[in-house]
Formats: C-alpha cells, sequence, structure tokens
C-alpha cells in the first residue's frame, strides 16, 4: 500500500474498495504510531472518495439511461 493519496485517481472501484478494507483493518488492529494512524487515515479518506466518485458516476450513468418517470411508454 502507498501513502501517497494522489495515485489514488488511477484505482479501479474494486482496487480502491479492497484497499479501503486492509486501510479500516490496520486503523482497527492500532497503528503503533499516531503518525503512521494518520497516514492510514488520510489514505482511506482519499480511498474512501474514489470509490464515491465511483458510485457517483454510475448513478449518473443509470439515470441517464433510465427512462423519465413522466415519460409515456
Amino acid at each position: 500500500m502507498t501513502s501517497d493519496a494522489s495515485d489514488v485517481s488511477t484505482l479501479t472501484f474494486e482496487q480502491a474498495r479492497d484497499e479501503l478494507v486492509q486501510v479500516v483493518a490496520q486503523l482497527e488492529q492500532g497503528a503503533p504510531t499516531l503518525e503512521q494512524s494518520l497516514t492510514l487515515w488520510t489514505r482511506g479518506e482519499a480511498l474512501a472518495a474514489r470509490c464515491e466518485e465511483w458510485l457517483v458516476g454510475a448513478k449518473r450513468r443509470l439515470e441517464e439511461v433510465r427512462p423519465s418517470e413522466g415519460s409515456a411508454s
């Protein structure tokens, strides 16, 4: 796992989700130092934001292809 939050933009949803699960597990176990905990937290925040980007984008695409509720069939 890298600590550079900027490279999250290249991750797929699945990659970001899987790494986020690992980060949460590490935080739950307790990092040896406060600095390591903060690094993990920052990485987790970036990964969560990346997952949300993917989900918002998927929702937007679904709404674009779904017929509007007010239109006649």
